[in-house]
Formats: C-alpha cells, structure tokens, sequence
C-alpha cells in the first residue's frame, strides 16, 4: 500500500494517463517537493521531472534557475560527466546544502578560480577565463578545457554553481569542449565559451552556521517528499548524521504538533512520522483489483520509488538469478497496485521480473513499453530475464506490450 501510495502522493500519473502538473510552475511545484533531494543529473533531466510534468522541457528548468527562483548545487561526480546534484527554491537551499570542504593548499588552479568568482556578480566563462589569466606565464590554468575541468571539479565539491542548466546538459551529451570559430569571425571567442561553459558562474553563498535550522529544514523536507518518513527513508537520502540526527528534530516536530509519530507501515519499526493528511490518504489507497489495475513507471532513483529505500526489494525466485535491483541510475522499476513487477537494467539488456501471473506481467510489460521513454528508457534489446534466455510467457508479453521479438533479442518499442 504504501509502495502504491508514494507516487500519488508525489503527484506521478499513473501509466496511460496525464499529469495535473504544467508549465514553468509545475515544474516548481515539483523541485519545492523534492527540495535537497540529491540525484544524478540526467535523472532530473530524462525521468524525475518528465514523470510528473505534462509538458516539460529543458528550457523550464533554465527559466526557473535564471529567474532566481531555483538554486542547484552538485554533490558528486558521475562517469560520462553526469554528476549528483540537488534541486531546491532559492530561499531553502541554504538550509539543505552542506557546507563543502576546503580546498587543499596545493590546489593553485581552483583557488585562482574561486578568487576570480569572489571578485563579484555571476560571470560567463570568458570573463572567468579574463579574471584568471588563463594562458599567461603565472596562471596555473593553460587553456579553456583545463578551467572547463576546474569548474566542474568546483561544482562537484558543492563551491559553484550556474544561472542555468544548459551547460550541464552539454556536459552530460558529451558536448566538445571547445567552440569551434564562426564563420566570418575567426578568431573572436563565444563569450560564454565552450557548451559546457555556457551561463554565467557564481560561487554559491556561504552556508549558514545554524545547525538547528538546517536539520529542522531537512526534517520538513522530508516529510514534505515521503508522507511518511520511516528510518530507511532518511538512509537512504544519506544526511549528515543520519537517522539519529533527524529523529530528535522529528521528536520535537511531534512534541509541537507539525508532525504524528504512527505506525503506518508494517515492518518498519515503530519510529515513523507521518503528516496527517498522509495518513489519510494512505488509508485511502484503494486495495488491488483484478480489473482497472493502476501501473507506475519510475526510474528506479526517483523519490517515488519506494523500494530500496523505505521497503527492501523482494526476494527473487531462483537461485541462478545473478543481478539484483538496485537503485542505480538508468534502471526502471514498474509497480502494479504498488507491487514491483518488473526491473529493467540500464542498457535495457537485462530484465527482472517478480511474481509469474501472466495477467499482472501483460499489464507491467505494456506500461514500460508505452510508458518507459517518459522516464528515460532508450531503444533496449532485452536478452536476459531473471539471468536466462526470456521465456515463452515472458516473452508473448512482452511482445503484446509492443516489443519486437528479433535474433538479438526482444526489442523495445519507440516512444
């Protein structure tokens, strides 16, 4: 029940039907209910936003962050240039950002980058590049690549941030590093620089020294995502001092009324808070019905997915079964009336699937084939199922769900 009333509760459509959420302020309603989570970027980009926004596009995200409306803040690198960052309106983040790590004294480079941003106001990159000297005999930096990678390094440590999200989405594609000359005006650079330079850079402000208040906001944050926030939640989110250090704020939420201690969900110990209005609607969640079952497509990372963090993943059949789920980027779960049905793999080679009723997988075979591309699915070949070749049932669902049975394999429908 509460696996089939997370996504509700975060306002993810079901499969087949259309979100409530449009425009530029959809797009806000949604960051305001995830403020702080971290997630790989191109998860924001390919899965998160497009599950819950009807008609989103990269263009919103631009438009919200260069109003000021919108912070983000990077927490990690990924391989491919993708790296972990964390969303939020502007006048929360500095509550749900930690204050990241001093650079190391022999980092010549990042401090001649920092020094050139703290010289003031939100800068484009050939201005940075002016600011540091890039090419001259004292500047530790040689060319635009080198302050391309020391940008994004000081990203990444959580010091800088942009006014959009253009050059992170280069970063992501692969985009060149260097900006090819214009026709007509050889010689003369792009302002903004290489694609993955685009916008203008700033350092982010200092993190206030208000310990309290940051776990208070972190506290009301998850509530605000989960409904009900359970101790594998909180883990899985990976704050500062973890469970411990949020159940005291909790404690004290409940003590003035902001929030209910319960035990909502079975198996999850007796330490979960809940918001009323999530209580009821989880009592609210309609049981399984063998007609008009509800189907939820997610990327396995998405807040909404509750499995692998508030709920472990189920048990798999069979012993030969090699994979196990994970909350990975790239992966896809598909939940039926809340139950996990289905896994996909990134790469979409390799499928898991849970329970052998071949009704309930037709109806999770069709919402990812109708449904996956929305959340980021590309073009898969499927191969390998439970760790085997696909089976005849899994197989003629599959194919009734659109994918096109082929030597290599049962390939997915386009989007």
């Amino acid at each position: 029940q509460y696996a089939a009333f997370l996504p509700r509760w975060q306002r993810v459509p079901a499969s087949g039907s259309r979100s409530e959420l449009r425009g530029v302020d959809g797009c806000f309603e949604v960051i305001e209910q995830l403020a702080g989570t971290a997630l790989p970027a191109s998860t924001w980009l390919r899965a998160v936003l497009p599950a819950r926004v009807d008609d989103v596009h990269d263009g919103m995200l631009d438009e919200l962050i260069g109003a000021g409306d919108v912070a983000w803040w990077g927490l990690s690198p990924l391989p491919g240039g993708d790296g972990v960052v964390a969303l939020a309106p502007a006048d929360r983040a500095g509550l749900l950002r930690r204050a990241p790590d001093p650079l190391p004294d022999d980092d010549a480079a990042g401090r001649a980058v920092v020094t050139a941003l703290a010289a003031g106001g939100a800068q484009f990159f050939r201005d940075v590049a002016d600011r540091v000297g890039v090419g001259s005999g004292d500047c530790p930096i040689t060319t635009d690549a080198a302050l391309i990678d020391v940008l994004w390094r000081l990203v990444w440590t959580g010091m800088v941030t942009n006014d959009g999200w253009s050059a992170l989405r280069a970063r992501i594609s692969g985009a060149g590093k260097t900006t090819a000359p214009r026709r007509g005006r050889l010689g003369l650079p792009h302002r903004s620089g290489p694609p993955a330079g685009a916008g203008r850079w700033s350092l982010l402000p200092t993190v206030p020294s208000d310990p309290a208040g940051a776990a208070a906001a972190i506290a009301q944050s998850l509530l605000d995502r989960y409904g009900i926030v359970t101790r594998g939640s909180v883990v899985a989110e990976r704050f500062d001092g973890g469970f411990a250090r949020l159940y005291r704020v909790l404690t004290a939420f409940e003590d003035v009324g902001r929030c209910r201690r319960t035990y909502a969900i079975e198996g999850l110990g007796a330490a979960q808070f809940t918001l009323p209005a999530a209580v009821d609607r989880l009592r609210a969640t309609p049981p399984p019905t063998t007609s008009g079952r509800t189907v939820t497509v997610l990327a396995a990372t998405d807040p909404a997915n509750a499995y692998g963090a508030a709920l472990p993943w189920p048990p798999l059949a069979g012993p030969d079964v090699a994979h196990r789920p994970g909350r990975k980027a790239g992966a896809l779960v598909v939940l039926v009336d809340g139950e996990l049905v289905l896994y996909l793999e990134r790469g979409g080679k390799s499928l898991l699937v849970w329970g052998w009723d071949e009704a309930i997988l037709a109806d999770a075979a069709i919402g990812l084939g109708h449904h996956g591309h929305r959340v980021g699915m590309d073009r898969s070949v499927v191969t390998r199922i439970n760790g085997a070749a696909p089976t005849e049932p899994h197989s003629r669902a599959l194919s009734l769900a659109g994918f096109l049975p082929t030597p290599r394999g049962l390939r997915s429908p386009r989007g």
